[in-house]
């Protein structure tokens, strides 16, 4: 009769949660799927599968939750004006700008740097999506012993994001590819040092399936 009465407990429960999430916000689905981790002994839930179909009514869709997740990640940590979210038909994605990353003409990710992408890949490593790192730079040429040519820096910028992210943070190589854009594809006029600072960045890309 324990043992019954315990069942009885846990439908109820269920029930009342399916009952919930018919109109839910991405608090309330994180603070529900965490929940359900307590119970059924699920510590490590995976964020859904983002792809190109929407889900109908109120619903929470898979990519509303998970940007939910990252904005929460971004605003909790104060990244707001260095880290930006997009949704477009490729996916989310993570718009890192070069100063929080790297020193001037540099590469190498910086301490600040691991800080930001660890709390970012808190999120990531649950995504089975493909993701893409792409290195972005402004038009003016750089040339030095490391780096003859933006193209060479946008690569290993790119490079250097994914190696931490795989090697650090535990994503799976399977799953990420790197490119380098130089400065060919702008978001900003090259002719301002405004302009050009947020042309200088990381794209970290979360593609549709």
């Amino acid at each position: 009769m324990i043992t019954y009465a315990d069942l009885i407990t846990l439908l109820l429960g269920l029930f009342i949660i399916l009952y919930a999430i018919s109109n839910i916000d991405v608090v309330k689905y994180e603070k529900m799927m965490a929940a359900l981790g307590n119970v059924f002994g699920t510590k490590n839930e995976t964020v859904g599968l983002i792809s190109n179909s929407n889900t109908g009514g109120s619903r929470i869709s898979p990519i509303q939750a998970l940007r939910g997740s990252l904005q929460s990640v971004i605003d909790q940590y104060g990244y707001g004006e260095n880290v930006k979210l997009l949704e477009d038909k490729r996916g989310i994605t993570i718009r890192i700008l070069d100063n929080i990353l790297f020193t001037s003409g540099d590469a190498e990710l910086n301490p600040k740097a691991e800080s930001v992408l660890h709390k970012l890949a808190l999120v990531l490593k649950k995504v089975p999506n493909d993701i893409r790192v792409e290195g972005h730079t402004d038009n003016i040429p750089i040339k030095n012993n490391l780096f003859p040519s933006n193209w060479q820096l946008s690569v290993a910028r790119a490079t250097n994001t994914a190696y931490y992210l795989m090697k650090n943070e535990g994503l799976s190589p399977e799953k990420v590819s790197i490119v380098g854009y130089a400065e060919y594809k702008p978001i900003a006029t090259n002719d301002t040092p405004e302009g050009r600072a947020l042309n200088r960045r990381v794209d970290i890309v979360i593609l549709k399936r």
